[in-house]
């Protein structure tokens, strides 16, 4: 979690990092290790609530009231010293403004609503939303369903100046100017006499409403400040300066560091100055090369702009290339690798992480070694060479293309829905490694499939002087032949149907899905 927040920092700095917590037992302690990570605001979620989408079950069946992973979330934080930095917003179906005071009262600085606004703008719930055929037009495209829509946004508008009227009343009772001085004053709320049941008879809501000034004297008992956003000195402060003129659009730079393992996120502030000028297309290819050399931190490369390439002599930690968005990541053994082991050996060191490529949807990635577990897990449009893999490479994957040059793990391609792997598989076992509930295994017949191998492999070489790729290349005619290529059943069928219906060849199909 720590890790996540701090990419996302380094991603968007101007962004607030918030963190959804379900309104539970113990959820207090959680939003304290979420404060502890720097994050600036945490959503307490109650029970109720969500949309026509959810299951009935998972609306009426999860998790506890807003009121009471609220109330010990605030109460906790200011125990610990870390109201002060972070903003606390709740939800679960509020509805009035005596909801919103009340979660004031409790300690929340945000609100949120959906479902009532929902309703106001004409939802009926039928809990359709997924099969388009949503009767009032909300949930649908279809366009004769669409025309029965009548909500408009004055309807919205005029529901939230119901809410804040309801609210002002009720802040003048009590006596407050502004809900910042509501915050946290549980002293204004008590709780109603047990009703006549057996069971209500147990019930003791002092906790809840139990004063913050009891808990600790002195600190923040509300939102203040959010605290430094811990990235002024992050390794790609350096890198924007030195690449200053290629951002501004002069020309190319070409730039060396070395790298520790605290060193996270490389790459990733400096592609968010790239995107906040030039958008998704980012810089031409080639603009900025950052020579590093040494053990990256995690997140090496996590959601690099195109135009930037990181080009690493050593290992990196868990995370390379998360998110991946059109930039170029290689890696190689360091100089002491190729002293210590033979070249055969070289593609058998582990020198990535686990989870590396996930989520991401352009850009390529290249490995002269094995990587951990996870390896492209949920990938959607990257292409990637690696040597080597762990268990469950290839996981969810729903787009681009993975070449394994090496033994993968157990799972290979578990619950993988597009894109296509290519496996080297020297031993002929490979088919015991995979997944096979929704791929089939076939050689690489098809004079596309074998280019692109070809293609990917020559550039791995240019890119990591990887001595495996070196091997294959060399002997290519037979050795192409030991590949298996690991297909979505159903992602082939939308290609061949695609492919009848519209003349194109399945490259051009595969590369407009990848595109």
């Amino acid at each position: 979690m720590s890790q996540l927040i701090f990419d996302l920092k380094n991603s968007n700095p101007e962004a607030v990092v918030s963190v959804k917590l379900v309104s539970e037992a113990g959820v207090g302690t959680i939003a304290a290790g979420v404060a502890k990570a720097h994050a600036q605001k945490v959503v307490i979620s109650g029970d109720s609530g969500g949309t026509g989408a959810s299951p009935l079950s998972s609306i009426k069946y999860a998790g506890a009231p807003w009121e009471l992973g609220l109330a010990e979330t605030h109460q906790t934080l200011v125990r610990n010293g870390l109201r002060g930095r972070m903003v606390i917003e709740t939800d679960g179906q509020l509805k009035t403004g005596r909801d919103v005071a009340i979660a004031a009262l409790l300690g929340a600085d945000e609100f949120g609503f959906s479902t009532a606004p929902l309703i106001v703008e004409g939802c009926v719930m039928m809990r359709k939303c997924h099969l388009n055929t949503c009767p009032v037009g909300v949930a649908t495209q279809d366009p004769v369903l669409r025309a029965k829509f009548s909500g408009q946004p004055e309807h919205v508008i005029q529901y939230f100046h119901f809410v804040a009227e309801e609210l002002r009343k009720v802040m003048a009772q009590l006596g407050f100017r502004t809900v910042s001085d509501m915050i946290g004053r549980t002293d204004c709320l008590k709780s109603n006499p047990p009703v006549t049941h057996w069971k209500a008879h147990s019930i003791n809501l002092s906790r809840l409403l139990a004063p913050v000034n009891s808990l600790i004297s002195g600190g923040a008992k509300h939102f203040e400040k959010f605290e430094d956003r811990r990235i002024e000195k992050v390794l790609d402060q350096v890198f924007i300066q030195q690449a200053k003129g290629a951002l501004d659009g002069v020309g190319p730079v070409q730039l060396k560091a070395k790298v520790k393992n605290t060193d996270r996120a490389v790459g990733t502030l400096l592609s968010s100055k790239v995107a906040k000028r030039y958008g998704a297309e980012g810089l031409p290819r080639g603009t900025i090369e950052i020579e590093l050399s040494g053990t990256a931190g995690q997140s090496l490369g996590a959601f690099l702009s195109p135009g930037i390439s990181l080009n690493l002599v050593g290992d990196a930690n868990d995370y390379v290339g998360k998110g991946l968005s059109g930039g170029l990541i290689s890696i190689r053994p360091s100089e002491l690798c190729y002293a210590l082991h033979k070249f055969e050996e070289l593609s058998e060191l582990i020198i990535v992480g686990n989870t590396c490529l996930y989520g991401a949807t352009s850009g390529e990635l290249f490995i002269a070694g094995a990587s951990g577990e996870r390896f492209a897990v949920r990938n959607s449009g990257a292409l990637a060479v690696v040597e080597g893999t762990g268990d469950h490479g290839c996981e969810y994957m729903t787009g681009g293309r993975v070449i394994v040059l090496g033994q993968t793990g157990t799972n290979f391609a578990a619950g993988m829905s597009g894109g296509i792997a290519y496996v080297y598989d020297e031993r002929g076992d490979f088919s015991t490694y995979c997944n096979l509930s929704s791929v089939e295994l076939g050689p690489i017949n098809s004079l596309d499939d074998r280019e692109f191998v070809l293609k990917m492999l020559q550039k791995h070489v240019e890119a990591t002087r990887s001595f495996r790729a070196i091997q294959i290349l060399n002997s290519w005619k037979t050795e192409i032949n030991k590949f298996v290529r690991v297909m979505p059943t159903e992602y082939k069928k939308v290609l061949l149907a695609q492919q009848n219906g519209s003349g194109k060849s399945v490259l051009q199909i595969k590369k407009e899905i990848l595109a």
